[in-house]
């Protein structure tokens, strides 16, 4: 059995070799710097794309959902918190976020192609839009909202009635989530004539 000095030995020679022109050690070591290269610079555009100002740089959304989100007690409140586009529209754990910019790159398409970039273009989609939004929303259990709205702190004798029947039923139980009763809490709903309870 080979001492563990000279297995170092060995492995250490099969670094410093030379594959052509460079050593096995050199390639791994200028991989390791690429990719931290790499890392870095995709985590600074991932983060650069996760701001607010990102969201709004297109007059698409600066026109018009985020003048909506300014009337809302999600934009300014009595307590100072305020929500941010991706407070609401990007999951903040790691795996969710990079699912949800794969999907959000889709929607460029629409900037590019210019589906909604006109008034009456975004409000002839708006309806598709928001049942996209909702559906997502729906399907994570209402992630975003539940970030800053934690159900189990909930106060519910600080409720109203409703609010208060509500969260300890159906919310409790699984039955509805944050999105089935608070769709147009940050926007403007579209025409929702046709839906059956609207």
């Amino acid at each position: 059995m080979k001492s563990l000095l000279a297995l170092l030995k060995e492995y250490w020679g099969i670094l410093r070799r030379p594959s052509v022109h460079y050593s096995l050690g050199f390639l791994s070591l200028g991989g390791f710097i690429a990719g931290v290269i790499f890392w870095g610079g995709f985590n600074t555009a991932l983060e650069a794309t996760n701001t607010e100002q990102f969201c709004i740089s297109c007059h698409e959304m600066r026109d018009n959902v985020y003048v909506e989100l300014q009337d809302t007690i999600h934009y300014s409140n009595r307590s100072g918190v305020r929500a941010t586009c991706p407070d609401c529209h990007v999951p903040h754990q790691w795996t969710d976020k990079i699912a949800r910019k794969m999907q959000a790159s889709k929607e460029v398409w629409g900037k590019i192609f210019g589906t909604i970039n006109t008034r009456d273009k975004f409000l002839a989609h708006r309806r598709e839009l928001a049942e996209h939004e909702w559906a997502r929303l729906k399907a994570n259990d209402s992630l975003e909202c539940r970030n800053c709205h934690n159900f189990d702190y909930m106060d519910f004798t600080k409720q109203s009635p409703r609010a208060r029947q509500m969260h300890s039923s159906a919310l409790a139980n699984g039955e509805a989530t944050c999105i089935d009763c608070h769709k147009g809490i940050a926007h403007h709903l579209p025409d929702m004539s046709g839906v059956p309870g609207w």
